[in-house]
This record gives structure tokens, sequence and C-alpha cells, in this order.
């Protein structure tokens, strides 16, 4: 995947800090923080693989978003904590690359995930006696493939951005990760053409999902306030909290950092912000539905009654 008019065959990655009395501590921090992403994910996607009765076309999607928080924190995570034990964490200009197109791929399949489960809380919600029919399998599974389908589309398109660069002696990203504005920065063209691109492909893949969730939030709240019984009302909020939260974690940091030019806002300050949703917002993600779902819950109480009682 390396460009051929590129000089640079690797790059080195500055890493979080450059303090030499921290890089222990955070590689520690860093690779707990792993862990728990990695076992909450995967215990999430066992759970709901296991009990028949989390079958549903929402716990499809959580289904998916396990996955793809997984994979992403994954494809950023290791190489990350490189950083923290070595002197120069060095990658080879194709493995950057490689990078880049999954961590886009992703990133930007979970912006989409999110508008996913937020349509189908509103079916669910609003009407219900058709729950079954405009959420049946052949409709999830399309609303999947579009998810996939822009993920690759947008990581297709920023990499490609990317690669039509030529880079001079300058190999150090001032990030953790390859990153699309810290790849940019040590181009020798001009990149004013490169940031539009980036700016109007992230504003789609931002864009989208915000509207789609805003719209659906709206008609449930309207819904939810023509509910008379407090407990109805209760039940709904409850239903939507987990995913509002996840919502406004994963775009309020994303949008911080790709939303402003580069000369607005301090790549070593967008180093801050990636790590939320790229390291911790990943790891929370299992445990704001697992505490916050009764489903969730009552599913791992049968499996871990299951296993003591085999």
């Amino acid at each position: 995947m390396a460009a051929k008019n590129s000089s640079a065959t690797e790059f080195i990655l500055a890493g979080l800090t450059d303090q030499p009395g921290l890089q222990i501590p955070l590689f520690f921090l860093f690779l707990g923080f792993y862990l728990v992403t990695v076992l909450g994910n995967l215990g999430l996607i066992m759970l709901i693989a296991l009990n028949s009765h989390l079958h549903t076309p929402m716990y499809f999607f959580l289904f998916n978003l396990a996955i793809i928080d997984l994979s992403y924190s994954t494809t950023i995570t290791p190489k990350m904590l490189m950083s923290f034990i070595s002197k120069k964490n060095k990658i080879m200009h194709a493995g950057c690359m490689t990078q880049l197109f999954f961590f886009c791929f992703f990133v930007i399949s979970e912006s989409f995930i999110l508008s996913a489960m937020a349509c189908d809380r509103y079916v669910a919600i609003c009407t219900p006696l058709m729950y079954t029919v405009s959420m049946s399998p052949q409709v999830c599974s399309l609303l999947l493939f579009g998810v996939y389908f822009m993920g690759f589309a947008g990581a297709t398109v920023h990499t490609g951005n990317i690669m039509s660069l030529t880079f001079c002696s300058d190999n150090l990203i001032n990030h953790f990760m390859c990153d699309i504005f810290p790849i940019l920065e040590l181009s020798c063209n001009s990149t004013d053409t490169n940031e539009l691109v980036v700016f109007i492909v992230v504003a789609i893949d931002i864009g989208i999902p915000i509207v789609t969730i805003f719209i659906s939030y709206a008609l449930i709240l309207s819904s939810v306030l023509h509910i008379r019984s407090s407990e109805g009302r209760s039940k709904a909020f409850r239903t939507c909290s987990s995913h509002m939260i996840v919502v406004s974690l994963f775009f309020g940091s994303g949008a911080f950092v790709y939303l402003k030019p580069p000369s607005v806002f301090p790549l070593g300050k967008g180093k801050v912000s990636s790590l939320f949703y790229t390291i911790v917002e990943p790891m929370l993600n299992p445990l704001i539905y697992s505490l916050r779902n009764k489903d969730v819950k009552i599913a791992l109480r049968k499996t871990w009654g299951r296993k003591i009682f085999s």
C-alpha cells in the first residue's frame, strides 16, 4: 500500500508523551484499559450469542458494535503500547497506511451503527406494533450492509487521499497512531485540497448519523411525552439512556478533533481527545450497556448460573 511517489519508507510515532518518568506507568495503565476492552467486548459478544432471548434487532446491532469496538481498539492500542517501551516506535509506510485504513473503517462503521441503533429504538418505542415487521432480519441485514459499506467507502477515500501525498525527510508523526492530520503535517505538497476532502468526508460520516440520531430521538421524546403513566415514560427513557451516553462520548470527542483545522486545534491536544474514542470509549461501551441494561444482567446471571451448575 506504499505510495510510489513517497520518499519516506517508514515513520516514527511520537507516542502520547516524551516524559521518561511517565512511560512505564502509562504503559500499564493503557494495557489495563486494553485488557478491560477485550474482556468486556468479548464477554458481550459471547453473552449475546449464547442467550436466545437476546437475539433481537437491538442486540444484533449491539453485537456488531462490540465487534467494531474490539477491532478498532486492537488496531490502535498494541502499537501505542510499543511507544511506551521502545526508544523509537517505527512503523513502515505500508503498515501506517494499513492502520489508517482499518482505523477509519471501524470508526466510520461505529458512527453509522450508532445511528442504526437509534432508528431501532425509534421503531421500538414509537411504532411497537410494527416492530417485528419494520425491523425484520432482512431490514437489519440491509442496515448492517449499509454500515460497513459506508465504513469501507470512507476509509478508502481517506487512505487514498493520504497516499497521494509526497513525504520528505521529516518522518516523525506527532501522534500515538497513524491519524489523518498528523500525517498531512509531514507532506511536502500543499495539503489544502486534502484537508478539504477530509472535512467533506468527515462531515458526511458524522453529519448523517448525527442528523439521523437527532431526528430519531426527537420523535422518541415526542412519543414518550404522550405516555400518561410515569412508569411507562421511565421505562422508555431507560431503554434509550445507555445509547445516548455512548453517542455523546463518541461523537463529542470525534467532532472535537476532526471538524477543526489543525491551525485552530493543536495536534498535541488532539492526541488527548483521540484517547476518548480510540481507547476509553471502546472500553466503556460494554460496561455501559451491561450495567444499565436489565436484559444483559439477566442473561449474565443465567449464563453464569449454567456454568456453575455444570
